[in-house]
This record gives structure tokens, C-alpha cells and sequence, in this order.
């Protein structure tokens, strides 16, 4: 048996009351879960994003045009992709939460910012259209943020997060110290990014997108698929989340986030260290800051992109924290593929959701162990597990590693 749980963590419980995802496998939280437990991949070839690389390179698109997206969430069409994304994922996360009176904040990741209308503006500037360069508008990452806020109608405290591929989940631990430390008493934390050819043509110049559905944890990897999509969690305090009468979410809290930690190897600008040093520290800082043992967690969703180094250095750090038993574990880009700075939020939504049904999820297209790893990942979907703790792993470049924690109420 693992060390008794310290729910507070040296400090106030958090709990979470309310969940909202979109991507490449559903519109919301029950269309992605049903998506998981039927092994239904959003993976497949490019149809919105326009790309010299549309018939070489598998994406994982949110099958919507703007137009629709926008409807969705209630926003114009001409607004970046990474905003309407975002606002739908935070909408279905308030949903039947109560906020009046009381102070709320969104702290909300992204790296894109608006680089889609930056992209379509370009070519007519340069053909010499009529176009000026204060046309250029929403480029920023903060932008996406305000606008989603001002749809939201948080004022109280408004952040924008942005550390590579573990921005949401450094949002969210944000939320959660803003809480504990009384500034708040409800954030909306997480992220969102939307595909962007200038993402696509950086990570092919690096040389490690897959050309085919990837396939992470296993030893022939050849590489990430990119996608896009948006996740957030309603983190309240105990007293929202546990009042005498009613709860905020109206229905109880759905989870407590018990642990977290960001670390950094400090090795590459965009490799881990073989070692997998920082993405130990995280998920050892994590667990102390729970005041749980490796031998609490009954699941691990992995950063697993199917990059030679990425899943090396984070399988290597489990086998250092975790042996000689380790949780089941697996890679849910399998399903999404990357969704960059979205990936931390749209893992934690998946997250909650392991903890209400026990759910293990599968690492899909998994064939062959990973040499010197004595563990695999999960081929099959479970439900029913003895789940109190998942631990969720997002690891970006520059070293920029953050673990979360996630505890049964």
C-alpha cells in the first residue's frame, strides 16, 4: 500500500466541478468518451487545412468549417480557429455551474494565437492587395484568451499560458494556486490550439511527423501526428465545491486535482534529456505534493507523442519512478493526435472522465515493446478499474515539463 492521500496537499483541496473538450473525436465530453471506448481514431488526412503537404501528412482536424464552429459557440466566423475552439470547450465546462457573485477567472493556454488569419492575410499583402499591416488582428496568443473571456463574461482574472506542448496543464495548476491562495473562488483552466500551416512546416522541418497514423510507446514510432482541439476544467474550492446546501456544479465535484509540478531538464531546446530527467521531476514533485506513492496511481495518461525521443525519455522516467510496478498506462494522441498547447487540458478532461468509470484507455496501433522498457501500454479499453488517481503527463519544448494529478472525490 502506497502512503495515506493528503487530499489538501499542504494546502486547500480543489476540486473540479465542471469538464468541456472538442476534437478530432467529438464535439464534447460524452462524444470523446464514446469515441475512447470504441477505439475510434480522429486521425486521417487533411480536409480544412490548407497545406502543400495535404496528401503526405495525416492530421487530426475537428471536422467543422469556421462557419460552423462559430455557430457553435456562439462567436463571428472570422475570429482565429484556436478562440472558437476554445469558447466551446469552456462553455460545456460551465455548463450548470452558478457563478453569480462570486469571482472568476480564466486562465487559458494556447501557442497559435491567431496565426490562421495571419496565414490567409499574407498572401493578398504580398500580391499587393489592399491590405494594412493593423490588419492584422487577433495574431497573438493573448488575444484568443480575451475573446473568449468576453464571450464568457469573466473579468475578474484573465491569464494566457504559454510553454509549448505543456501550456494547459501549467494553466491549470495556476488555477488551482489562485484558489488555494484565496484570489479566486472559480477559474476555467486549460487550452486549445488550432491546426496552422506554420505549425505543420515547423514540426516537419524538425523531421518528426509520422506520414501515417502514429503510434506512440512502441519501438518502430516513426513519429507525432499534429491536431487541434480545446480542454478545460472548473476548478472551485472546497467550500463551492462542498457547501451545506448545494454544490456550485449542482450535482457534486467530479474529481479533486491533488497534485501537480513543473520541472525542467533544462537539455534541449526541443529534446528531452535520454534520461527523462524533468518528466521525473514532475511526476515525483507531483506525487509529493499529493502526499501520494507511485503505488497510489491506478492510471497514467502519458505526453506519449510517438517520437523517438519524447517516448523514450518519458518511458524512461516511469520505469525510474514507478519500479518495479507500474499503473496502466497509454497515449490518448493516439486518438487526437498532438494537439500542442490544447494537449494538457484535453488530457485532464480525459483524466476526470478515467476517474467517474474506472476507464483505462487504449494506446491504439501499439505492436512492439519499446527496448529496455519493462512495461507496455494498454491495447483495450477498460472500464471498472480501481482508479483513484490519474496521473497526466504534458511535456513541451524547451524542457518545460508539468505533471497533474487528478483524485477520486
Amino acid at each position: 500500500m502506497g502512503a495515506p492521500a493528503n487530499p489538501s496537499g499542504g494546502g486547500a483541496p480543489v476540486y473540479i466541478a465542471g469538464v468541456g473538450v472538442i476534437s478530432s473525436i467529438g464535439d464534447d465530453s460524452a462524444a470523446s468518451l464514446d469515441a475512447l471506448s470504441n477505439g475510434r481514431a480522429g486521425i486521417g488526412p487533411m480536409r480544412l487545412l490548407r497545406s502543400a503537404h495535404r496528401d503526405e501528412l495525416p492530421v487530426a482536424e475537428v471536422p467543422h468549417t469556421n462557419a460552423e464552429l462559430a455557430s457553435m459557440a456562439g462567436l463571428q466566423a472570422t475570429l482565429p480557429r484556436t478562440a472558437l475552439l476554445s469558447a466551446i470547450a469552456a462553455r460545456e465546462a460551465l455548463r450548470g455551474i452558478d457563478t453569480e457573485g462570486l469571482r472568476v477567472g480564466l486562465i487559458s493556454a494556447n501557442t497559435v494565437g491567431g496565426m490562421d488569419l495571419t496565414e490567409d492575410f499574407y498572401p493578398g499583402f504580398f500580391k499587393g492587395g489592399r491590405y494594412r499591416l493593423r490588419d492584422v488582428v487577433h495574431h497573438e496568443c493573448g488575444a484568443v484568451t480575451e475573446l473568449v473571456a468576453d464571450r464568457l463574461g469573466i473579468h475578474h482574472h484573465v491569464s494566457t499560458i504559454s510553454t509549448a506542448c505543456s501550456s494547459s496543464a501549467n494553466a491549470i495548476f495556476m488555477g488551482a494556486r489562485l484558489i488555494r491562495q484565496g484570489h479566486l473562488d472559480v477559474v476555467v483552466a486549460g487550452g486549445a490550439d488550432a491546426l496552422s500551416r506554420f505549425t505543420l512546416n515547423g514540426f516537419n522541418t524538425l523531421m518528426i511527423l509520422d506520414k501515417e497514423p502514429c503510434h506512440p510507446m512502441d519501438e518502430n514510432r516513426k513519429g507525432l501526428n499534429l491536431g487541434e482541439g480545446a480542454g478545460y476544467v472548473v476548478l472551485v474550492s472546497e467550500r463551492l465545491a462542498r457547501p451545506a446546501g448545494s454544490s456550485a456544479s449542482g450535482s457534486g465535484p467530479l474529481a479533486r486535482l491533488t497534485g501537480w509540478c513543473n520541472a525542467n531538464d533544462a537539455y534541449h531546446q526541443t529534446a528531452s534529456s535520454p534520461e527523462g530527467t524533468g518528466s521525473y521531476l514532475a511526476m515525483k514533485g507531483a506525487l509529493a505534493k499529493a502526499g501520494l506513492s507511485p503505488s497510489d496511481i491506478g492510471y497514467i495518461n502519458l505526453h506519449g507523442t510517438g517520437t523517438q525521443n519524447n517516448d523514450i525519455a518519458e518511458g524512461t522516467a516511469v520505469k525510474t519512478l514507478f519500479d518495479p510496478v507500474y499503473p496502466p498506462l497509454s497515449s490518448t494522441k493516439s486518438f487526437t493526435g498532438h494537439t500542442l498547447g490544447g494537449s494538457g487540458g484535453i488530457e485532464a478532461v480525459f483524466s476526470v472522465l478515467s476517474l467517474q468509470g474506472g476507464y483505462i484507455y487504449p494506446n491504439l496501433r501499439w505492436h512492439t515493446p519499446m527496448k529496455g522498457l519493462p512495461f507496455v501500454p494498454a491495447i483495450g479499453f477498460v472500464r471498472g478499474a480501481p482508479v483513484r488517481h490519474v496521473l497526466s503527463n504534458s511535456f513541451g519544448f524547451g524542457g518545460n515539463c508539468t505533471s497533474l494529478i487528478f483524485s477520486h472525490v
